[in-house]
């Protein structure tokens, strides 16, 4: 069995596609599968939705996107791991392509990211240079990735030392063990932190984070990014 475990945090909005894409593309690709709903402490109805599209919810109370990951990977029951985003959809061709991969061995991998939906035009730039760097050095996104259960264990899981970059250090784990390959089709996610946050913010806390090192990534003090909560559907007009 395939377990889906996706992080949530007041993700009422993104969440019912995203959930309905992983049904979808399981169903497709012939595969049983459980939906695992890790809420990080939700103030909204993240949880509840969650539940009434048929995903099992666990509770945590980490704020922090490694812990809750391995949380969800501790509640699973399957046999495969797939760490998707809650604002990431995935088809059925992510499933059949990684299990494929899966089974001639590999540790695991990821997949590319495209953004869909319209973005800043500064952004579209950042994305394009960001990207080329990143998957050239074979690296998986957060948005998702994919193992074995054995792999997974062998790995040691998420760092949970960091609250951002966890996937990187994540995917050396695995390389470590085995290959690590990332799928031919990429994952559709969502580009609303580029449109909540200015090109000016976003730059400013890369080059920050890049400055760093590990340092900067092990404290949400400079992580609003990830960690302060923002959401389209609260954004008064004009604000993004």
């Amino acid at each position: 069995m395939i377990s889906f475990i996706v992080p949530a945090y007041n993700e009422e909005r993104e969440l019912p596609a995203t959930l309905a894409a992983i049904q979808g593309a399981a169903r497709a690709a012939g595969q049983a599968y459980e939906m695992i709903v890790v809420d990080d402490e939700s103030t909204d109805a993240t949880a509840a939705l969650a539940r009434s599209l048929g995903a099992r919810v666990i509770p945590v109370r980490h704020r922090q996107i490694a812990a809750v990951r391995n949380a969800g990977a501790r509640a699973a029951q399957g046999d495969t791991f797939f760490f998707v985003d809650a604002d990431t959809h995935i088809a059925a061709t992510h499933i059949t392509e990684a299990l494929a991969l899966l089974g001639a061995g590999v540790a695991g991998g990821g997949a590319r990211v495209v953004i869909e939906d319209e973005i800043p035009r500064w952004s579209k730039v950042f994305v394009y240079l960001f990207s080329k760097a990143y998957f050239a050095a074979n690296l998986g996104a957060g948005a998702f990735l994919f193992t074995t259960r054995d792999f997974f264990a062998r790995s040691g899981g998420f760092d949970e030392q960091y609250f951002a970059g966890e996937e990187i250090y994540f995917s050396q784990a695995l390389k470590a063990l085995g290959k690590f390959s990332l799928l031919k089709t990429p994952v559709i996610t969502s580009g609303r932190k580029l449109r909540i946050y200015s090109g000016r913010h976003i730059l400013g806390r890369s080059l920050q984070i890049a400055a760093g090192g590990k340092r900067a990534v092990r404290s949400r003090a400079k992580l609003d990014v990830w960690y302060d909560g923002k959401r389209e559907a609260a954004m008064k007009p004009g604000n993004n």
